[in-house]
């Protein structure tokens, strides 16, 4: 894996240990005796490679209190790591410090393992020992892979739905990794009502504690919350995850230092680095994206031997504001803006870099905003398309740059998979735009939600007047669920795995559709499930 140079610092002894655990150079006793169980937000693992991952957990015998209940006073945190889940066979072990100045969590980057294979791992703390959680080391970049499965999720309000669907996925045999596309947790204040795209409210069947979130206590109070959840702790330990973020885990839409309600930039970057901080203290990332004055390292690259060339992308932290006012609004020229970012000069220059042949058989961008065309107009109304300004086709200019950069590279075989719509999309990218007869440049899959939205339906009100609009949109779903996707050298299949309900605990699974992309040959194929 490759991380982004943006945000680097160097690599200081102390900082590096307060990061990664290492307890070497320190002489802290702990603070007492824990008592009650102090693991019950649960374990994870993420960021694999082929000799190691990062394993997670925080601190905590009470939820309900920012501090997780504990003093603040560092406490001697012991893991270990085997080849079965049971333990017998002990590969690894030490010793990781948790720091009150992190919240208590513990971000421990395990090396030195065998690659292309799955482990076990578990924290132990005053006799108390956490969940076992399960991760898996990559296959050296290069080297052969028959088969990967991935799975995508994303915006899990936790108001709005129950997390039947991580139920689900961590019952999904020998999953590589899971992406999380953003939307982890929402700001709002409890029982906020914000009208939804049926034209009413979404009902709440669980409210969120505290109130709107601008401190860092705020913030950590919500993680807690959301991470207490069984059926999220159970997709976490299931799997090694890349989290990334949108933008519920800072403010609504938010873009770069601009929050929509005008608030100046100085005032909001205060509240983005309180929420900086609790993003990392509650996902399982290495110390490249410990927050550094006011801003977190995100994009990164790894690889999956010679199959897959993962990108994962930030789309928040570096955009310039959005055009014409934001949210879905007619087209307008300032869409066309050449000065316009979307990931700013770093990283894009650091995709361009990265999307090269040869390197694997599929590149995918895994990212948060919606990448296609899609004109939303309902009816005939309106004279000029309605465009979601908060997506990458209100920011032509640089999607314009990526896409040329792709078709001029001869680069064939990439995979969009993106979030943040609350419903399910599978289309087709083209060079000139979506309603062209121009190259198909790459396959988007935009995830539905966990529970965002409430229990959903086939469709909503409208969705099959816009796929009438747009022929390179092939599926529009409205049901929560996740996104499963197997990849071969032959082919990449995605299906949409969707729910009954979220409304209550215990729905059904199922999986709506099956899309085919053959590699080396632009274009979806599709099979009803």
């Amino acid at each position: 894996m490759t991380f982004s140079t943006e945000g680097r610092w160097s690599r200081r002894s102390t900082l590096a240990m307060l990061v990664s655990g290492a307890t070497s150079s320190f002489s802290m006793a702990q603070a007492g005796r824990v008592g009650p169980y102090p693991f019950r937000l649960g374990v994870a693992s993420g960021e694999p490679l082929s000799d190691g991952f990062v394993i997670w957990t925080r601190l905590s015998v009470d939820p309900a209190d920012p501090r997780g209940g504990l003093p603040r006073a560092p406490y001697t945190v012991k893991w270990e790591i085997a080849t079965d889940e049971r333990f017998t066979a002990v590969t690894r072990s030490g010793e990781a410090i948790a720091h009150p100045e992190l919240g208590h969590s513990v971000h421990v980057e395990i090396e030195g393992l065998p690659s292309g294979r799955p482990w076990w791992y578990r924290f132990i703390l005053d006799g108390h020992s956490s969940a076992t959680g399960r991760a898996r080391t990559t296959v050296p970049a290069g080297m052969p892979v028959r088969q990967l499965r991935l799975a995508s999720v994303g915006c899990q309000h936790f108001e709005q739905g129950y997390y039947t669907a991580y139920r689900h996925l961590a019952q999904e045999d020998d999953l590589d990794f899971v992406f999380h596309s953003g939307d982890y947790i929402y700001e709002m204040t409890p029982n906020e009502q914000v009208r939804n795209a049926r034209g009413g409210f979404t009902p709440v069947v669980r409210l969120h504690s505290g109130d709107a979130l601008f401190s860092l206590d705020d913030y950590r109070l919500r993680y807690a919350q959301y991470r207490s959840d069984p059926d999220l702790q159970a997709a976490h330990a299931a799997a090694p995850w890349f989290g990334s973020f949108d933008d519920h885990e800072v403010a609504n839409n938010w873009a770069a230092d601009l929050d929509q309600v005008g608030t100046p930039s100085d005032v909001f970057l205060l509240r983005r680095a309180s929420a900086f901080q609790a993003f990392y203290e509650h996902l399982p990332l290495r110390r490249t994206s410990l927050p550094r004055n006011g801003s977190i390292a995100m994009f990164r690259r790894a690889m999956f031997g010679d199959l897959l060339q993962a990108h994962f992308l930030d789309t928040r932290q570096f955009r310039s504001d959005q055009p014409c006012g934001d949210k879905v609004k007619p087209l307008c020229a300032d869409i066309e803006n050449p000065d316009a970012t979307i990931l700013g000069t770093a990283e894009e220059a650091w995709l361009a870099e990265g999307l090269q042949p040869g390197r694997a058989r599929w590149n995918l961008l895994a990212q948060q905003v919606m990448m296609m065309d899609l004109d939303r107009r309902t009816d005939d109304i309106a004279p000029v398309p309605l465009l979601n300004m908060d997506a990458w086709t209100a920011y032509r200019a640089p999607r314009q740059r990526l896409l040329d950069h792709i078709h001029a590279a001869g680069l064939g075989n990439v995979v969009v998979l993106t979030g943040d719509e609350h419903q399910a999309y599978a289309g087709e990218i083209r060079l000139n735009g979506g309603t062209s007869d121009s190259p198909i440049i790459a396959h988007e899959f935009v995830g539905t939600s966990i529970s965002t939205a409430g229990d959903g339906s086939d469709l909503r009100p409208g969705a099959a007047e816009i796929l009438s609009r747009n022929p390179h949109c092939r599926m529009i779903n409205d049901q929560r669920g996740y996104l499963l996707c197997t990849i071969t050298p032959e082919s990449w299949t995605s299906e949409f795995k969707v729910l009954d309900y979220v409304s209550r605990p215990g729905s059904p699974i199922h999986t709506r559709v099956r899309f085919v992309v053959e590699a080396d040959q632009p274009g979806l194929t599709t099979s009803e499930a």
